[in-house]
């Protein structure tokens, strides 16, 4: 009988492709069938803004990554089948952006990802 591995995910690359700007890098760390659920003063809990599979997860990631401002991984928990994390952003201006975010997490990929950020007004 042979022992079968289950992916696990990499959260270095994860981190990287963050702090780098990779949206390739990033987005093949999602799940085709993958949803994001992302939380703020514009997208309220009552009514997040939901992006599900590639299609609608790429340009965001592609936004995110074109603007021009730095971004750090602060403090990161992983566990049996999710992560948890916080993003530190911020843009030339001075301006801040926080997010915590909650992966879960099958097959080494991304499959289901909830986001609250709060910026400087």
């Amino acid at each position: 009988m042979s022992a079968t591995t289950t992916p696990t995910f990499d959260f270095d690359e994860f981190k990287r492709a963050v702090e780098e700007r990779d949206s390739t890098a990033q987005l093949a760390l999602y799940a085709p069938d993958a949803e994001v659920t992302l939380i703020d003063r514009i997208n309220t809990p009552s009514s997040p803004r939901m992006l599900r599979g590639h299609d609608e997860i790429r340009p965001w990631i592609e936004d995110i990554c074109e603007r021009d401002m730095t971004h750090r991984i602060d403090m990161q928990v992983l566990g049996n089948g999710g992560a948890g994390l916080t993003e530190a952003c911020r843009y030339p201006d001075g301006t801040n952006v926080v997010c915590a975010a909650v992966l879960e997490l099958r097959d080494g990929q991304i499959v289901r990802q909830v986001g609250v950020q709060a910026w400087d007004e």
